[in-house]
């Protein structure tokens, strides 16, 4: 389990950040400089140059969402104009991308952040640019929120796998339905019928809570608190769960990491947003004592089940039950070996999982558990200063990426295997170099002391 350093302050971090923020520009210059966008979005690195690989377009918010960052963390106005003028571009087809649950990913990333800047006074104030991304957050909102299958205690946004496939990363881009709601969006279907996005995301988020994590209360034999599954699969006919399954997973009984760190993020920003949102607003779902229930029981246990199940400097690898752990010896008793012979780790979980426990943490401190609340909190900032540092921070200036050792697809074999290793390894991903620049954005505005930083600052 995560050895966590109580004693570790935002503060000590300070000089990781300043070194990672120095790199990570010049890995977003790279990318600009050398990448052809015409090849298509860049999604991973094979030999330490991004490269492409078709199966959804969910990655090109991430590479432009990264200069927005960039820009926020360091006042490089290159990087602004960077992140802006590739939204304007090119990020139109997302808005309207009716085929993927990832709209959350790409426009929150972009629209969302640029929305956000304005709004603190970060970038200069202009009526038509802050009417054009609220414009681009409520259609995004809407449209993600039109993939719908109902059940019988509500319904979901399905995957694209189909409708019968509830995929937990998606409680991370339920809020895009949240922003288009705080802007006074709705879904408006057949006959003029309204549907009310707050109520569709917290109809999602309750289906997630209920099929996509486990509590330790034997619905199977790998029945854990705080376990995921990749896929939840139903009968459309009649909207019973069927089964659990995995997509990027090694099976739908193990845990595939990233996909436990998106429920961990996902769950505990959403119990921040749940404060923002007036009683009148819940009311058309249910009650504030019941919401707040189930996203903060799914958030522990998934926090927890990270923090039991990952090695002791808090960098996972890909999936817990991965087939050959047992190869490793005690793994969980030492720091990850992402140069190992027999599984990868997976770095991006890391990037993912350290801002839902920095989350989930300062939220329970706000709510007076103090003791609790820095139990997550301080393991978060464990994960992110092994994150920060070598093998995981990328140190050479002819490798595109920022954070080492993602993973992709191990199931399907699609992540690069160096000459002389045994598995994948000394790559990154878009996922993975965008959400590491998030947290780390996170950590340096609390210890710069400035406003908090939240997916829904532009909305309040």
């Amino acid at each position: 389990m995560i050895r966590i350093d109580f004693n570790l302050m935002p503060v000590d971090l300070s000089g990781q950040l300043q070194r990672f923020w120095e790199l990570s520009g010049e890995k977003i210059s790279a990318i600009e400089r050398e990448y052809e966008l015409g090849k298509g979005t860049p999604v991973f690195t094979v030999e330490g140059k991004y490269t492409t690989r078709g199966w959804t377009e969910w990655t090109q918010g991430f590479q432009f969402g990264s200069s927005i960052l960039q820009f926020d963390a360091t006042g490089g106005d290159e990087f602004l104009e960077k992140g802006r003028t590739k939204t304007l571009a090119l990020m139109a087809p997302h808005v309207s991308h009716t085929g993927v649950h990832d709209h959350g990913f790409n426009n929150v990333s972009t629209y969302g952040n640029l929305l956000r800047l304005m709004v603190e006074g970060k970038t200069p104030f202009n009526e038509w640019e802050k009417n054009f991304y609220e414009l681009a957050l409520k259609v995004s909102g809407a449209v993600q929120a039109s993939r719908w299958t109902p059940i019988k205690n509500g319904g979901f946004i399905y995957s694209f796998n189909g409708p019968h496939s509830l995929f937990v990363d998606t409680m991370r881009t339920i809020r895009i339905l949240m922003l288009s709601h705080k802007l006074g969006h709705v879904l408006q279907q057949e006959n003029d019928v309204k549907v009310n996005l707050l109520v569709r995301a917290l109809q999602h988020a309750r289906a997630t809570a209920d099929y996509s994590v486990f509590y330790g209360e034997g619905r199977d034999r790998y029945d854990l608190w705080g376990r995921t599954a990749h896929e939840s699969i139903f009968n459309t006919n009649d909207g019973n769960f069927r089964s659990p399954n995995a997509q990027q997973g090694y099976t739908g009984f193990s845990t595939w990491t990233r996909g436990l760190a998106w429920a961990m993020v996902g769950f505990a920003e959403q119990l921040e947003f749940l404060d923002t949102v007036s009683d009148e607003d819940l009311a058309a779902y249910g009650s504030r004592e019941g919401v707040a229930q189930f996203m903060r029981r799914a958030a522990e246990a998934t926090c927890d089940f990270y923090i039991e199940h990952t090695p002791i400097d808090g960098i996972p690898y890909w999936d817990t039950g991965a087939p050959n752990l047992h190869k490793l010896g005690d793994y969980l008793s030492v720091p990850a070996n992402p140069y190992n012979d027999f599984e990868p780790v997976d770095s991006s979980a890391a990037a993912i999982g350290a801002q839902g426990l920095l989350r989930l943490g300062n939220y329970l401190k706000n709510k007076g558990e103090q003791e609790k609340g820095t139990k997550y909190w301080q393991a978060g900032l464990t994960v992110l200063r092994s994150l920060l540092a070598e093998p995981y921070l990328s140190t050479d200036p002819d490798h595109q990426g920022i954070i080492l050792h993602s993973i992709y697809h191990q199931p399907n074999g699609w992540d690069h295997i160096p000459a002389g290793q045994k598995i994948a390894c000394g790559e990154s991903s878009m996922w993975g170099d965008y959400h590491a620049r998030e947290v780390a954005l996170y950590v340096q505005r609390v210890i710069e002391n400035k406003p908090y930083y939240t997916f829904y600052n532009g909305v309040l």
